[in-house]
């Protein structure tokens, strides 16, 4: 049976189809600037990165053992021990024919060695040394260059510095990099009943979370964050708010007053002031989304009901800003799951349902809802760790039914 939901309505912007228009009247900020190693976590490469070094630099050895030659080995015949190669320390002298040298895990391969052979594999007796078992020419040895060449593009403009990617900046001996210039992004919540934590509630008072989530999250993305805190529900505040915000920001986000209530006045607001790319999407939760511009500054209207917000900041704000920053525009990873419960849905929007999935007996991935689906409820969103992608003319899934998703567990609050 076909589920009606009073909330689609024609005319409502395909969740795909406004993504693209809305990536599409963004472009890079083209400015970088100078920045040192120990303050480079989240940026954005500005330039293709290119090794100024052979890593490793030198031959060395992948196991504590013997360097030897390899033409040398014959079964029964031992080796003298000439010296010793540790990391930091190498053997000054040379492997001659018939000789070899203790050498530890990364120090350097003695001139004329060839091979390593593993220290359980060998026996010692008054500095003669006997190998055993099979060894090849080349054995347990890195070769310079191995991992990365001289020149060779390492990173390319874009890349988002992680921990993984600035381990390798170190090793690389890189001191400080040009990167994107960190964005400035306004962020403010609107609502006469919102408060901070902090403050008593009134009567049909609650606490601002949406942004202070935000916030957090931006941070994350390396991102300067300009706090204007919660406005009333006042035209003239919101709209100072707003030309204000633009003139010192490279981008706002805002938190509630999209809807069409009476005291929603964003988007009246914006097409005074500004420009609306689109307001009102086929998703659920977020349909009352918002894009534009105030004075070439790009505009995110969120929802104010808190999984609407943090969903469409997932969606939506994230792959924006990155097109901003000049990385690539991420793409979720999407996987199927067995729907080990039903799932209520309507035809006319896109559906992001909040799940919990996990690795079933036989291997395969099986999902569950993760609490109630309303907009209202984020203490379901903080159990999820996926999001079910239903597609927009789907309705109700059984259980034992295909399903999409997208992992979320550790990527958003």
């Amino acid at each position: 049976m076909t589920t009606f939901d009073p909330c689609n309505q024609p005319g409502l912007r395909p969740y795909l189809d406004a993504k693209q228009d809305m990536l599409n009247q963004l472009d890079k900020i083209n400015k970088s600037e100078l920045v040192g190693l120990n303050k480079l976590l989240n940026r954005v490469l500005a330039d293709d990165l290119h090794s100024p070094i052979d890593v490793p630099s030198f031959a060395n050895s992948a196991m504590d053992g013997y360097a030897l030659r390899a033409a040398d080995l014959t079964e029964g015949v031992g080796l003298t021990l000439v010296g010793t190669s540790l990391a930091g320390h190498p053997f000054n002298g040379r492997v001659e024919a018939g000789e070899c040298a203790r050498i530890m895990t990364g120090a350097a391969l003695p001139l004329g060695a060839d091979t390593v052979v593993m220290q359980e594999n060998c026996r010692s007796e008054h500095n003669i040394v006997y190998p055993s078992g099979t060894v090849t020419e080349g054995q347990n040895v890195r070769l310079p260059a191995e991992d990365m060449a001289q020149g060779e593009r390492v990173f390319s403009a874009g890349t988002r510095i992680n921990a993984r990617v600035l381990a390798i900046l170190s090793s690389l001996g890189l001191e400080q990099l040009y990167v994107q210039r960190s964005l400035t992004v306004a962020v403010l919540s609107t609502g006469d009943e919102l408060k901070t934590p902090g403050q008593l509630l009134g009567p049909g008072d609650i606490y601002d979370s949406n942004r202070i989530g935000v916030s957090a999250m931006l941070q994350r993305l390396g991102v300067t964050v300009r706090d204007y805190g919660i406005i009333k529900d006042d035209p003239d505040a919101i709209r100072q708010t707003l030309t204000q915000a633009s003139q010192e920001s490279d981008a706002i986000i805002t938190s509630g007053g999209v809807s069409v209530g009476d005291a929603d006045y964003i988007k009246q607001i914006l097409d005074e002031i500004g420009q609306i790319g689109f307001w009102k999407l086929a998703i659920k939760p977020g349909k009352p989304f918002a894009f534009g511009h105030i004075n070439d500054c790009p505009f995110f209207g969120l929802p104010g009901n808190p999984v609407s917000a943090a969903v469409t900041f997932h969606l939506l704000v994230r792959p924006a800003l990155a097109k901003l920053m000049g990385e690539p525009v991420p793409s979720p990873i999407t996987l199927q799951a067995t729907a080990l419960m039903p799932f209520k849905k309507s035809a006319g929007r896109m559906d992001f349902q909040r799940g919990w999935v996990s690795t079933q007996a036989d291997g395969s991935l099986g999902v569950v809802a993760a609490g109630t689906q309303s907009s209202g409820v984020f203490s379901a969103m903080a159990q999820a760790n996926c999001l079910l992608h239903l597609e927009q003319e789907r309705t109700n899934v059984a259980k034992g039914e295909q399903v999409t998703l997208e992992l979320i567990d550790g990527l958003y609050w």
